[in-house]
């Protein structure tokens, strides 16, 4: 694995790490969710391992400030835990996730294969349901948001709101918050008010029925949707939440829907088999179908 450092066109330069061999012919660009980075969440790390071992590279591609780790003590297990991710700017997303799309083609791959995971699938969302170009060929959505959703379920979410707002308002914006956003992430305060004001991203609005479908019906490529079957993100029917957001699309039919069993939002203990499964989607869905 190397670092991989991507200059955006406002100046920013994304810190994003990259497996596998950079004159293969396949690249995936990994687009991670919120308060996740290479070093912190297993299922990047074996994703791009197994597909730097069957000859594609892998892009992991970190969002604004994402390697910025650092340590917290979590009191309910008494460990010091990393995070990263506390600082985004969510409107930037297309101009992000075009960086690293652009960085890929400039590096002279041929097959351009577009994921996400959590927060990442809706950026990535965005940007496919947006751009008039054709880089990418294929996507990867897995375990996307329903953010308005989302705020219903999250502890404490109106006194977090409430806090940032007035933190912001007091020009104390880049201040982390004093509490876990969402019970597990540190986030400063105008990161917060982005996320709960980034109507780019609500365009996963199966439960919440607030938000737009579409991006999902405006992306070019074929792909695949994957989801865990105790993903508690979305609702009682995981697959089903999926099936929806499949249904948005122009050709659904085009598309595979697959659900790993007994995994959770994060893949936690099944970051492997997430790993096969998308490297299966590139071998068997997308490459097959090019021969």
């Amino acid at each position: 694995m190397d670092i991989l450092k991507v200059i955006t066109p406002r100046g920013l330069e994304l810190k994003g790490a990259i497996f596998g061999d950079k004159t293969a012919d396949t690249v995936l660009v990994m687009l991670t969710g919120i308060c996740s980075n290479v070093f912190q969440n297993e299922l990047l790390y074996a994703t791009g391992e197994l597909l730097s071992k069957n000859n594609m590279a892998c892009i992991i591609a970190h969002a604004h400030d994402s390697f910025s780790c650092f340590a917290y003590s979590d009191f309910s297990t008494g460990k010091q835990k990393h995070a990263g991710v506390f600082n985004d700017d969510f409107n930037m997303v297309y101009e992000d996730v075009e960086s690293y799309v652009k960085c890929a083609k400039d590096m002279g791959f041929k097959n351009i294969i577009l994921a996400g995971h959590s927060l990442g699938s809706n950026k990535i969302i965005h940007y496919l349901g947006t751009t008039p170009d054709d880089f990418v060929d294929y996507f990867i959505v897995s375990s996307p948001v329903d953010i308005m959703h989302w705020w219903d379920v999250m502890p404490d979410i109106d006194k977090c709101f409430a806090l940032a707002k007035k933190w912001v308002d007091e020009g104390r914006g880049d201040d982390i918050l004093p509490f876990l956003f969402g019970g597990f992430s540190p986030m400063s305060a105008k990161t917060v008010l982005g996320f709960y004001n980034a109507d780019n991203l609500k365009n996963c609005p199966v439960l919440s029925k607030k938000g737009e479908t579409q991006s999902l019906y405006n992306i070019k490529p074929k792909g695949a949707f994957i989801i865990g079957s105790k993903d508690s993100v979305t609702g009682n029917s995981p697959k089903g939440f999926m099936e929806t957001l499949n249904g948005w699309t122009k050709n659904p039919k085009l598309n595979k829907v697959i659900e790993i069993k007994d995994a959770s939002h994060i893949f936690y203990g099944k970051h492997d088999i997430y790993a096969k499964t998308v490297l299966d989607c590139i071998q068997n869905h997308f490459l097959a179908a090019c021969i």
